[in-house]
C-alpha cells in the first residue's frame, strides 16, 4: 500500500503556526535556546566577546536549531529539501554577518536595525553579482517572515495597549481606514492591478511587511508581487527612520506626538522601534503602542479583505454574483494570523509574569533571527532595477504618494489626540 505524499502535506500557514507554536512551547518548558552574543564596541571586544570559540559554538548550535526546522518545513510543504539544504547555510551565514555588524555600538547609535543591515547585505549581492539558481531556489521569504510574526504575537500584550488609553486605538482605526482607501484609490487611478493594489494599500496603512503578507495570503496573491511590495516597504522605511525624528525635532513636537506619529506612519515594527528610540523613552513607548494597535487590526483586515476578494475573484474571474461561503472564507483566510493572535492571547492572559520575564528575551531573539533571515532572502531576490522598470514604476509611485498622504494625515491626527 503506497502513501500519497500530498496527503501529509500542510499549507505554509499551518506549517508556520506549528513551528511557531513549537518554538513558543520549547521556551515555556524552560528548554535552553542558544543565545549568541553580537554586541561589541571595538575590535578588541569583537575578538574577545563575539569571535570566541564559545560564542561561535553558540552560533553553530543556533544554526543547527533553525536549520532542522527549515528542512522540516520544506519537507512538510513539499518543497525541494535539497535546495534548502544547500542554500540555507549561505543565507544563515550572511544573516549572522549582518547581526554582527548590527551589534556594533557605532551602528547601534545610528539605530541601524539588524533587519535593515541584512536586507542591505542581500541587496548588495543581488545587485552586483549573478547569484546561482540553487541559492535563489532556497529562499523562503514568506516562511521566515511568518514564523517571526507568530513569535511577534508574544510581545503584543493587550495590557500594554491599554496603557496608552483609547487614543492609540482611535488613531489606528482612523489611519488604517483612511490611508487604506486613499492608497487603493491612487493605485486604481494609476492603473495598478487590483491584486497588487490591495497589497500596497495594506502595507502602507497597517503594518508594512506583515500586512502585505497577510493580505497576500487572504487573496492568494502572486509571490513576485508580494516580494516587490515588501522590498518597496523596507527600502522606503530606511530613510524614514532618521528623517522623521529630525523633522519632528524641527517642528518642535512633543515626545508623545512624535511617538504617535512614528508609530502610525513607519510601516515596520522594527523600524518604528529604531526611530522612536532616537527621540526618547516616551516617544519609544507611544510609538510602539500605536504600532501594536495597528498590528492588532491585522487579523480583522485580513478577514475583511478575504471576504471582499471572495466576492470579486475566483481563479482570476469576476464572481461578484457569488456569495462567499464560510468554507471559501476560511480557505482564503491567512491561518498564520491565528498563530499570531493565539500567541498574543496566551502571553496576555495565561502566561504568569515570572515566566513571561524569563522567556521574552529568548523569544525576541528568535523573532529577530527569523526576520533577519527573511530580509536577507528579500535582499537576495531583489534588484533595484526591477523597482524602476516601466511596469514597476506605477506601483512604486502609488506607494510613495500613499505614504506621503499617510505622513501628513497621521501627523495631524497624532497632534490632535496626543498634544494635550
Amino acid at each position: 500500500m503506497t502513501t500519497n505524499p500530498k496527503a501529509i502535506r500542510l499549507s505554509e500557514d499551518w506549517t508556520v503556526v506549528l513551528i511557531g507554536g513549537l518554538l513558543i512551547g520549547i521556551a515555556l518548558l524552560g528548554i535552553s535556546v542558544p543565545s549568541p552574543i553580537f554586541a561589541w564596541k571595538n575590535t578588541a571586544e569583537l575578538a574577545e566577546k563575539v569571535l570566541t570559540w564559545g560564542n561561535l559554538g553558540q552560533i553553530a548550535l543556533l544554526f543547527s536549531y533553525v536549520y532542522v526546522l527549515a528542512l522540516v518545513a520544506s519537507l512538510v510543504l513539499g518543497n525541494s529539501v535539497k535546495s534548502m539544504a544547500q542554500g540555507f547555510p549561505i543565507v544563515y551565514g550572511l544573516t549572522i554577518l549582518a547581526l554582527i555588524l548590527a551589534g556594533n555600538a557605532f551602528l547601534k547609535n545610528w539605530n541601524l536595525e539588524a533587519v535593515i543591515i541584512s536586507l542591505s547585505v542581500g541587496l548588495l549581492l543581488s545587485n552586483f553579482f549573478q547569484l546561482p539558481g540553487w541559492l535563489l531556489a532556497s529562499l523562503s521569504t514568506e516562511l521566515f517572515v511568518k514564523i517571526g510574526l507568530v513569535l511577534l504575537g508574544t510581545s503584543v500584550i493587550f495590557g500594554d495597549i491599554l496603557k496608552a488609553g483609547s487614543l492609540g486605538l482611535i488613531q489606528a482605526l482612523i489611519v488604517v481606514i483612511s490611508v487604506w482607501y486613499f492608497a487603493f484609490w491612487v493605485c486604481k487611478k494609476m492603473g495598478v492591478d487590483e491584486e497588487m493594489a490591495i497589497m500596497i494599500s495594506s502595507g502602507v496603512s497597517i503594518c508594512g511587511v506583515s500586512a502585505a503578507i497577510a493580505t497576500s495570503g487572504a487573496i492568494k496573491g502572486d509571490s513576485k508581487k508580494l516580494s516587490y511590495v515588501i522590498s518597496v516597504v523596507l527600502i522606503t522605511a530606511i530613510p524614514m527612520i532618521i528623517f522623521l525624528p529630525l523633522l519632528a525635532q524641527f517642528l518642535g513636537l512633543s515626545q508623545e506626538v512624535t511617538g504617535a506619529w512614528l508609530g502610525g506612519t513607519i510601516d515596520t515594527t522594527g523600524a518604528v522601534i529604531a526611530s522612536g528610540s532616537l527621540v526618547g523613552e516616551t516617544a519609544l513607548k507611544i510609538s510602539t503602542i500605536v504600532k501594536f494597535s495597528q498590528n492588532v487590526l491585522l487579523g480583522l483586515a485580513a478577514f475583511a479583505i478575504s471576504i471582499y476578494w471572495t466576492y470579486r475573484k475566483k481563479d482570476g474571474a469576476e464572481v461578484s454574483e457569488m456569495k462567499p461561503t464560510a468554507g471559501v472564507i476560511w480557505e482564503r483566510f491567512p491561518k498564520f494570523v491565528l498563530g499570531f493572535i493565539a500567541a498574543s492571547l496566551l502571553f496576555s492572559f495565561v502566561v504568569p509574569g515570572e515566566t513571561l520575564d524569563s522567556v521574552k528575551g529568548p523569544l525576541k531573539s528568535l523573532q529577530g533571527l527569523w526576520f533577519a533571515l527573511a530580509f536577507t532572502s528579500i535582499g537576495l531576490e531583489t534588484k533595484f532595477a526591477d523597482l524602476f522598470k516601466q511596469e514597476g514604476r506605477k506601483p512604486l509611485y502609488a506607494f510613495l504618494i500613499a505614504q506621503a498622504f499617510n505622513v501628513v494625515l497621521t501627523l495631524g491626527i497624532a497632534y490632535v489626540l496626543f498634544a494635550s
